[in-house]
């Protein structure tokens, strides 16, 4: 593994987190804490239920603690407003889900550049960082092809260009080969890898596949609401 930057990105301070069903309260997430640096893989992996998925909704600002503190260089975000946290979503994280979120009537560029035109941008000011990340994700080809015309695994590689297009400082992965056969999803799991070791990419992923987290430089286990 190679040698990381002691710059700590994200630090997670006993995180605990409640759902309210009627009058029952669950406990998904029981005093959780750890530290991300810059640069590193990191694999949160365990069972339906554990937590993992939750865990990684709060890192990325999309859920609340109920208690705990979510610091983003060294900025508590689960104190934030809607309006600075969506902020931060747009300028420093991306996202990959299992089910790749893609527009249907959008063809490849402008898929990954919704991000960027939704926060103001213009699409012909991003021509070359388009152009290269199209490269990366071995796309250049399908760059006018819409999603009903590419396969499952050419969707999550647009996926992934989107949640890049931006140069967020971590990448948030929830199952990016959930839905995704053995041979697509190894395939996934190394471009991710080449995207790390590259560019120095920052990435957190949820997997319940220990194949997957394999492509890791740290993997964490959650195990009933703990870090086990």
């Amino acid at each position: 593994m190679r040698e990381l930057t002691e710059k700590i990105v994200i630090e997670v301070k006993s995180i605990v987190k409640d759902f309210q069903l009627g009058d029952t309260r669950t406990r998904v997430l029981k005093s959780i804490s750890l530290k991300v640096s810059q640069g590193e893989f990191v694999s949160i992996m365990g069972q339906s239920g554990s937590g993992k998925s939750t865990l990684l909704y709060i890192l990325g600002g999309l859920d609340t603690p109920t208690s705990g503190a979510v610091f983003l260089n060294g900025i508590d975000i689960s104190k934030l407003g809607d309006e600075k946290m969506s902020r931060i979503r747009r300028q420093n994280i991306g996202f990959v889900f299992q089910f790749y979120n893609l527009i249907p009537n959008l063809n490849v560029e402008e898929n990954i550049m919704l991000p960027l035109l939704l926060d103001g941008k213009k699409m012909r000011d991003y021509k070359n960082e388009l152009g290269e990340i199209l490269e990366v994700v071995g796309l250049s080809d399908r760059r006018k092809h819409t999603p009903r015309e590419l396969s499952g695994g050419q969707q999550q590689r647009v996926a992934i260009a989107r949640a890049l297009i931006g140069k967020p400082q971590i990448l948030l992965a929830d199952e990016p080969t959930g839905n995704l056969d053995s041979r697509t999803g190894a395939d996934i799991m190394n471009l991710l890898q080449e995207i790390n070791r590259e560019s120095r990419q920052t990435i957190i992923m949820v997997t319940h596949s220990p194949e997957a987290a394999k492509s890791s430089s740290r993997i964490i286990t959650v195990s009933d609401g703990i870090i086990a």
